[in-house]
């Protein structure tokens, strides 16, 4: 988080400032004492599965081959709540987090690039979680969507209807 001050209000029609406090997201969640968190307090950052398609096509990473495509895996969560922030989005590239809803049950896929290289897992894919804890989630692309969910269960492929299908990333 960064945090900025007005030093000069704007005058004779000057334009207002910019927000003075902006927030980012990281992948090192720490504690003000400069302790790390853990890897259940990361959330899990998803897209549509359609960008997994292009990923492919690209073949953004040099990571992915045919070797570790066989390492992809499938994670089902049952969705326990949203912000409303993700049924407000209309713009062409994020109206797949209008499909989000409470209760219902989406698959995440986890693949190369979004693979850590260490243990080839994705972060926030609930790795130790049983059904019943409660784990964080937010949408790539409008960090105001996001939301909870439980872990159902790791699958080989993902069986989800589309419209109910992420990646991490």
């Amino acid at each position: 988080m960064r945090r900025r001050y007005v030093q000069q209000e704007p005058k004779n029609g000057g334009e207002p400032c910019p927000p003075l406090e902006e927030k980012a997201g990281c992948l090192e969640y720490v504690t003000y004492e400069g302790q790390n968190c853990g890897h259940d307090h990361v959330p899990a950052f998803i897209t549509t599965f359609e960008y997994s398609k292009e990923r492919k096509r690209r073949a953004a990473s040099p990571l992915w081959s045919s070797d570790t495509e066989e390492s992809s895996y499938c994670v089902e969560f049952k969705t326990e709540s949203l912000s409303h922030h993700c049924t407000l989005e209309n713009r062409p590239y994020a109206r797949w987090m209008q499909y989000i809803r409470e209760g219902y049950t989406v698959c995440v896929a986890c693949q190369p690039p979004a693979m850590q290289s260490g243990n080839h897992r994705c972060s926030g894919d609930g790795l130790n979680a049983d059904g019943n804890k409660v784990l964080h989630w937010q949408a790539v692309g409008n960090p105001q969507c996001q939301g909870t969910w439980k872990k159902v269960r790791q699958v080989e492929e993902c069986s989800c209807p589309g419209v109910h299908s992420f990646i991490f990333t």
